[in-house]
């Protein structure tokens, strides 16, 4: 989707000379540094998964797809690098067919990540408000058969609408499209949350007798949406700028930030692993597990 994943690259010299605002840019290094770790860090999670049973549930296996999609967003990055780099040394063709398809297929890498990474967050926060209002109907409601099926949709979905995204992406149709998902899925988690709220408040001595896990894993969801809110809200408001005001002097100072916004939306991907390792003993003791061979 070069119009909207590379729209610094694309931009014109003439909309940047609306602005005297220079280009802030950060070295390649950085980013294969964040993208490396980004991506060891999410692979640890679905392999201490498979190899505990005990983690085998659905709450961790949509965990798991959400360590997916930043595995996939930090993998998308280290591929563009490679090709940067294979450009650079003259082994391609600068805008040959090679390079042109293989933009389209790392492209298709990023939106999926994207969107598989929103839905994920979304059915997280459906598993956390089930959990914690329908405790004892939880394991007849979330059942590992719908767990699949869930999972399976919004892989394929995701991975349907990341190729029609780049092959429509020069219409806006396809950019409102992109950036509407994102506040509609924190519409939609808020929506729970003051649903949440409310039911908390109605029903205060039932709501303190549950499982503190269960209150944990609300609180854990809060912050994995703060740190997502956090990393993409600047990168999607640029696609937003850079589509409906390209050569306002105010947007074109707000784009010369391009690199700072995808450092920030690399980061999430490197900060989500963290999160569950510190809120999730379960997580914890699988990774210790896992880096001290079962002498831990």
């Amino acid at each position: 989707m070069k119009h909207i994943i590379n729209a610094y690259e694309h931009s014109n010299d003439t909309a940047r000379n609306y602005s005297d605002c220079p280009d802030v840019l950060l070295p390649d290094e950085i980013f294969f540094t964040i993208s490396i770790i980004g991506v060891l860090e999410n692979l640890i999670v679905p392999l201490a998964v498979i190899k505990n049973k005990n983690l085998q549930s659905p709450m961790y296996f949509f965990i798991c797809s959400l360590a997916i999609s930043d595995m996939l967003g930090s993998l998308y990055k280290i591929l563009e690098n490679i090709l940067i780099i294979f450009r650079n040394m003259g082994y391609l063709k600068p805008r040959g067919s090679f390079e042109s398809t293989a933009d389209d297929i790392m492209d298709c890498m990023f939106v999926l990540s994207l969107l598989s990474s929103i839905f994920s967050r979304s059915v997280i926060a459906a598993d956390r408000y089930i959990t914690i209002f329908h405790a004892l109907q939880y394991h007849s409601i979330v059942t590992m058969r719908r767990t699949a099926i869930t999972l399976t949709v919004i892989w394929m979905f995701s991975t349907v609408s990341g190729i029609a995204m780049v092959i429509f992406s020069h219409h806006i149709l396809t950019v409102l499209t992109f950036t509407s998902l994102f506040p509609l899925m924190l519409v939609f988690i808020l929506c729970l949350y003051i649903h949440m709220f409310l039911l908390a408040r109605s029903h205060a001595r039932k709501i303190s007798t549950l499982p503190r896990t269960n209150m944990k894993g609300a609180m854990t969801l809060t912050i994995l949406l703060g740190v997502f809110i956090f990393c993409w809200t600047p990168f999607v408001l640029h696609v937003l700028l850079m589509t409906f005001c390209p050569n306002n002097p105010y947007c074109v100072c707000y784009m010369s930030l391009f690199q700072v916004n995808g450092m920030l939306m690399m980061c999430n991907a490197v900060i989500d692993p963290f999160i569950y390792a510190f809120r999730s003993p379960e997580l914890r003791d699988a990774f210790k597990k896992m880096f001290f061979c079962n002498k831990y």
